[in-house]
């Protein structure tokens, strides 16, 4: 595979403090995962949770099989187990969502700066309190579709607008791609980025330690999964992928 870029969205779905420290768990499987693999990994943003984990991370991702490796991680990914926070020891059911994005190869062509407005503001803290008194963060609206960043993870405005124009440019990317494949009937649409946020994917169970992924309809390992050892569920997606591709020639 060639080296290429994603960008991953982690954001905690359903389930309170619990999906936050879900979405966290989920958020240091891939860095696990990245770290095996050699890729570089940048946070270009992260909102912890009020009790642990992370309300939404966005994470940068470069190296050799990124896209093909990552790809098929979209969609909602579920827990069911007895959350940390639950003196009762009752099984909960909680949820994160995940997105990747590829960064597009030539991204000068995909966005026109003329369609973008852009603000430069100063940090907002919680409560909306500014946090600096210098306009460091940026927000960037890209008109034809509405699609809005903000970036104001790092105390450099150069690096925030850098930041911000990636995001950007990855998200209007998406855009157009689902735009395209909803255009496409829906028997030829491949499993490959086809997982809407909505559609959940994957099912991680504590009580029998598996993550059950639904496209496939096997089990693997929880343990190792969640501690970055992803090989062997990313090699059966890939074969129904390469499967089904070949199915519909």
């Amino acid at each position: 595979g060639r080296v290429g870029a994603v960008i991953l969205e982690v954001r905690a779905g359903v389930g309170g403090d619990e999906a936050a420290l879900w979405a966290g768990d989920l958020l240091e499987m891939y860095r696990r995962y990245a770290a095996r693999r050699g890729w570089r990994w940048d946070e270009m943003e992260f909102k912890p949770g009020d009790a642990g984990g992370c309300t939404q991370a966005i994470i940068e991702l470069e190296g050799e099989g990124v896209w093909s490796d990552l790809g098929y991680e979209g969609g909602t990914h579920q827990v069911k187990r007895v959350p940390a926070t639950e003196a009762q020891g009752r099984v909960h059911t909680s949820t994160a969502t995940v997105a990747v994005m590829a960064e597009p190869e030539d991204i000068e062509d995909e966005v026109d700066p003329a369609e973008v407005k852009e603000m430069m503001t100063t940090a907002q803290g919680p409560g909306g309190q500014n946090v600096n008194k210098v306009a460091t963060a940026v927000h960037l609206i890209h008109l034809p579709t509405g699609i809005e960043v903000r970036m104001q993870e790092t105390r450099s405005q150069l690096q925030n607008r850098e930041k911000a124009w990636r995001l950007l440019r990855a998200r209007v990317h998406e855009a157009r791609v689902q735009a395209a494949e909803a255009a496409r009937s829906a028997e030829r649409r491949g499993m490959m980025g086809s997982g809407g946020r909505a559609e959940k994917i994957r099912t991680y169970r504590w009580k029998e330690a598996v993550a059950v992924d639904h496209r496939v309809e096997e089990s693997f390992p929880l343990f190792k999964v969640l501690g970055g050892e992803m090989d062997e569920l990313v090699d059966a997606l890939q074969r129904k992928d390469v499967g089904e591709r070949l199915a519909r020639l």
